[in-house]
């Protein structure tokens, strides 16, 4: 049993907490989407990343040491427009969590030898991305997500 200092504010946590741990999830997943958006549909020009197709994508991946581009592209993608918004509603939460992680933990390397700040596009953002989808990847989605309504989970 936790003590609070302010023992009347549990409550509060308490009901609050499920929502905020959606909230969490909403957002991780909602922040991937338009990066599938941009490369599938050319959609955000002009957004930092000159990669606007999948075949630059493709090409991106082989030149930065993660060939071959060909297969891994659609794969990125694919988590992106799909398995994001599975993870947005809590749908096969751990199962979709699997490749959300897997991308970031690569794209923390990728962005590594930019440095640290996300402005520079070095790897702080890609971390805290990863370490969000991990914790879905570990508790799941939740009690309020489609696992939970459906009454199950991996």
């Amino acid at each position: 049993m936790t003590t609070y200092v302010i023992p009347q504010l549990g409550p509060v946590y308490a009901a609050l907490g499920p929502w905020v741990e959606a909230l969490l999830r909403v957002v991780v997943a909602l922040c991937l989407m338009p990066h599938g958006m941009r490369t599938y549909f050319g959609m955000f020009p002009d957004t930092g990343m000159p990669v606007n197709s999948m075949k630059m994508l493709s090409e991106v991946l082989d030149k930065e040491g993660f060939p071959p581009g060909w297969l891994w592209a659609p794969v990125i993608v694919v988590t992106e427009l799909i398995l994001a918004p599975m993870l947005a509603l809590g749908l096969f939460t751990r199962l979709v969590s699997i490749p959300v992680f897997i991308l970031l933990a690569l794209s923390i390397v990728a962005h590594s030898k930019f440095g640290w700040f996300w402005n520079k596009q070095g790897c702080e953002y890609p971390l805290v991305w990863a370490a969000a989808s991990l914790y879905f990847l570990v508790n799941g989605g939740g009690a309020i997500s489609l696992d939970r309504l459906i009454g199950w989970e991996f």
